[in-house]
């Protein structure tokens, strides 16, 4: 097929990565200097387009593409509203009976201060809007809690919801708008630094599978979770073909709960789940988009890990311009891919997050150390990463 992936990012370059490896021809509209695939014109005689981040979907691409006559993978604007709106993804949630935290939407800081005392200690601050994976707080201070309420209320409405306890997962689907199929569970690394502290940030790397979680576990999540979310936006004439991405599930004492979803690949979720792959995506992509799976994926049972370089200060100002050196000597490795998010012209950092290093391993300890590998093989002025991104997929509960 001839792939037109739509999106910038380090997501973007592993779905052309795939689709190259796959045997596809493939272009990423805009994608960026250190993706090969980048394109600035997006094809009109593509095979399937595929919907790469939330703000593609939201801006209501699928809609326009679709009208075009095109086949894409990713729902329209009314399915984009589950990650544009935090408030509509509650309300859809409730309405379906589908498991989720205490939460209330506010629109004044009298009403966000009067629910957050409400609450008997962890507090969840969320935008209503996109706000690219950074738009949350999570503290057990609640003087933190209303100062940060307030802030984002400045911008528009806010969801606050109690502090759940328990393993927290990445869960992705391939909906054809009736079914879903199962991706393998990922485990992400929200907080800056190692340990899971400071701020939370796009992603700062990903594991694949989950030991934490038994199949039992995964399959409760799927059926209490992802079916009747995909019922529910049936129930609302909406026909969501696409990833379905639980972002995070929590699993608690009683039972898998919905944090977030979103609309489209997990990011940095797909550079783990999609080196799994052993049969093709883009079989089951081109399937879901036409609005029937047929086929049943295969996944190696290897162990995917990959780890974010970003640039100093983020996720609050950075630079770019900084030139990346020893990417040659990382990318020589053996079951090393590395994936560009912030590249810029000559291969410079372009700030915020600037590349997934991704490593394959027969468990998680040799997909870590891999990647660990070609991680002390790059550098710029300022880069900082994390040193524990694996670990936590490891310890049961």
């Amino acid at each position: 097929m001839k792939i037109c992936v739509l999106g910038a990012g380090g997501r973007e370059h592993a779905l052309a990565w795939a689709a190259d490896k796959f045997g596809h021809e493939v272009v990423v509209v805009p994608g960026n200097a250190g993706n090969p695939w980048s394109s600035p014109t997006e094809p009109s005689d593509a095979d399937l387009y595929v919907l790469g981040s939330d703000a593609v979907v939201c801006s209501g691409q699928g809609d326009r593409l679709r009208q075009q006559g095109h086949l894409v993978f990713g729902p329209n604007a009314d399915g984009g509203r589950l990650e544009g709106s935090k408030q509509w993804m509650k309300e859809l949630l409730v309405a379906g009976g589908i498991p989720t935290a205490r939460h209330a939407t506010c629109t004044h800081i009298e009403e966000a201060e009067a629910f957050l005392r409400t609450l008997p200690g962890g507090f969840v601050v969320k935008t209503d809007y996109l706000a690219l994976g950074k738009g949350v707080l999570v503290t057990d201070d609640i003087d933190e809690a209303i100062r940060d309420a307030r802030a984002k209320l400045e911008n528009g409405a806010i969801v606050i919801e109690e502090r759940l306890e328990g393993v927290e997962f990445s869960l992705l689907a391939v909906c054809d708008g009736t079914e879903a199929v199962l991706l393998p569970p990922a485990m992400d690394h929200k907080r800056i630094f190692d340990g899971d502290n400071g701020p939370n940030t796009g992603g700062m790397g990903a594991v694949s599978p989950v030991l934490r979680l038994t199949h039992d576990e995964i399959q409760e999540a799927f059926d209490r979770c992802v079916r009747p979310t995909l019922a529910a936006l049936r129930d609302r004439g909406i026909d969501y073909r696409g990833v379905l991405y639980g972002g995070p599930l929590m699993l608690t004492a009683d039972g898998p709960r919905v944090v977030e979803w979103n609309v489209r690949w997990g990011d940095p979720e797909a550079q783990v789940i999609l080196p799994l792959f052993e049969s093709d995506p883009y079989e089951l992509m081109a399937e879901a988009a036409h609005g029937k799976i047929t086929s049943h994926p295969q996944f190696s049972d290897r162990t995917a890990v990959t780890v974010v370089l970003a640039s100093e200060g983020y996720p609050g100002t950075t630079r770019g311009g900084d030139v990346i050196g020893g990417l040659d000597a990382a990318r020589s490795l053996a079951d090393v891919e590395i994936f560009a998010a912030g590249v810029g012209p000559g291969m410079t950092t372009a700030g915020g997050r600037v590349l997934n290093v991704a490593a394959l391993g027969d468990d998680v300890h040799a997909a870590r150390a891999r990647a660990y590998e070609a991680v002390r093989l790059i550098e710029w002025p300022g880069m900082q990463y994390r040193r524990d991104i694996g670990l936590s997929a490891l310890t049961t509960h």
